[in-house]
């Protein structure tokens, strides 16, 4: 599933066709995806101009001039593509429908913005934009961790007295919003401690020293378009590649990459997710 990374990578690739634009015209061309769409979206989007995209933790926000913001969920499968308007170095035309363009936003400047969900586990709502705290799938998020909520202190004390396992804290939404399974992975990696470890018995100087990394991380899986596993694209279709530059997540039984080591990659799986470590960098 599309981690903070691919979330971010996606809206920043939809941004410059939707933000300022008005919706000429939103097709629904189903009623549901996860979850049922919420009533009479096609006309409480179309003829609505959009006045910024956000991200909040793996959700895209669609603000709009209506007082409501739509809510995006890529799920597994998601993607947003858009054409009929220049990204980069490329134009790129209309497609023809294809099976499993659930939403399509044909946008006022000529650009188009298709939803296309494969597996059907993203989601659509639409809420007031006042009220969007409160929506049931944002209020318990916890802070971003790349914004300035999101600090050593904060973490040592969600840490304290914790008996879960550290992987296990740093999936857990409530507490960091968007970090997912492979970033996870290659945080721990980065800052030595073995993904099984009891998050309230790691010292307060190394739950500190999780945040810097964890910001780096990320804002390194930015630049590199995200990692492209599975079925995730960005908005115009090309690959993330951050992938390319794992150094522990997919890679059971290879080399660790530290240059002193000489262990293979090893997995094991937490609550179901598998997690990969070095069994010398990591304790």
């Amino acid at each position: 599933m599309p981690e903070l990374p691919e979330v971010e990578t996606v809206k920043a690739g939809i941004a410059p066709v939707m933000e300022g634009q008005v919706i000429a015209r939103a097709d629904v061309n189903r009623p549901d995806l996860r979850w049922p769409f919420p009533t009479d979206m096609a006309a409480r989007l179309s003829g609505q101009r959009v006045l910024g995209l956000r991200r909040r933790s793996k959700y895209i926000l669609v603000d709009l001039a209506s007082a409501e913001t739509l809510l995006i969920h890529l799920g597994m499968s998601g993607r947003m593509l858009v054409s009929g308007q220049k990204i980069g170095a490329f134009h790129h035309p209309h497609p023809a429908p294809a099976k499993h363009d659930h939403v399509v936003f044909h946008m006022e400047n000529g650009a188009r913005v298709t939803f296309n969900d494969a597996r059907r586990f993203g989601a659509m709502d639409l809420m007031q934009t006042a009220e969007q705290e409160n929506h049931w799938l944002i209020r318990d998020i916890g802070p971003e961790p790349l914004g300035n909520a999101f600090h050593e202190t904060y973490l040592i004390e969600k840490f304290k007295g914790r008996n879960t396992p550290v992987k296990s804290a740093l999936l857990d939404q409530r507490i960091v919003a968007g970090l997912g399974n492979i970033y996870v992975c290659e945080v721990l990696f980065r800052a030595g401690i073995h993904p099984a470890r009891k998050a309230g018995k790691i010292s307060a100087k190394r739950v500190a020293a999780l945040v810097p990394i964890i910001r780096d991380v990320l804002s390194e899986a930015i630049v590199a378009g995200g990692s492209s596993l599975r079925d995730y694209r960005q908005s115009d279709g090309e690959l993330g590649y951050f992938q390319h530059v794992f150094q522990v997540y997919d890679r059971e039984g290879a080399d660790c990459v530290t240059p002193s080591c000489n262990m293979q990659i090893r997995r094991i799986v937490q609550s179901g997710r598998s997690s990969f470590f070095c069994p010398q960098c990591q304790r």
